[in-house]
């Protein structure tokens, strides 16, 4: 396994002493494709946190390269940071929506310097990544619409050229046309050796980036698969469930 993969080992967490998570196995290594769908509240974005080192297991534990996350140094975090990147459906919500688009990611290209992990790239680089016109570089990120910044998120996150992406609902302020773009353009990355994590309700972008995808029910993996088999022939109740309650999507995969 590479020496970049982040890895949930036998996982329990949750909130306020309630497990959301219990005893959940997941691997993301560099050229991997991995999906994960489940009902809401089913615990996929709990998941996504104790990868990132957001949220501490109370029982397992979520590693980078071995090492526990929550144990990193100061320089294995930065180096962290850098590798492993994620776009998630609250876009910039952290951010100082006076910031400008250049600043964001200059601020990025400059962190992952620091990590030793310089890419040579400039803010119109980054940008034309996700198809913006450096015209974007001078807006701030409260003056864009719901579509420009989530393609801002992911120039944002590839900025650093990460081996690992996560993307969690990456997809929600996008159309359907900006969609399949930003689609193709992480199907370029995965191509070129970028490890992928995809949690999302949206089984063609799931089915598109990914080769295999967990079900997550009750806590825990409950089925495996490539997401068509999984949809056209379920063999768990909670996957059952999914291809019922999402049919248009199940159309869309045919």
């Amino acid at each position: 396994m590479s020496h970049s993969s982040v890895v949930a080992q036998e996982v329990w967490a949750g909130y306020g002493g309630a497990s959301v998570l219990t005893g959940v196995d997941l691997s993301i290594s560099p050229g991997e494709t991995v999906g994960l769908i489940g009902r809401s509240g089913a615990g996929k974005s709990t998941l996504v946190q104790v990868l990132l080192g957001l949220n501490k297991p109370t029982h397992g534990r979520a590693t980078y390269g071995g090492r526990p996350v929550s144990r990193l140094s100061r320089k294995e975090k930065k180096a962290f940071r850098a590798t492993v990147r994620v776009v998630h459906q609250e876009g910039l919500s952290g951010a100082d929506p006076r910031t400008t688009v250049e600043r964001l990611l200059l601020n990025t290209l400059n962190d992952a310097r620091k990590a030793g992990l310089a890419t040579g790239q400039e803010p119109t680089d980054v940008l034309a990544t996700v198809g913006m016109e450096p015209r974007f570089l001078s807006r701030t990120l409260s003056s864009l619409s719901g579509g420009e910044r989530q393609r801002v998120v992911l120039a944002n996150a590839l900025a650093t050229r990460p081996e690992i992406l996560i993307l969690d609902e990456p997809a929600t302020a996008l159309d359907p046309g900006l969609r399949d773009t930003v689609t193709d353009r992480i199907a370029e990355l995965t191509a070129a050796g970028v490890g992928l994590l995809v949690v999302s309700h949206d089984l063609r972008m799931v089915d598109r980036l990914t080769s295999v995808t967990h079900v997550l029910a009750e806590g825990k993996i409950v089925e495996s698969g490539p997401v068509r088999q999984l949809m056209s022939h379920p063999q768990h109740e909670e996957t059952r469930a999914l291809a019922e309650a999402l049919p248009e999507a199940i159309g869309g995969l045919r």
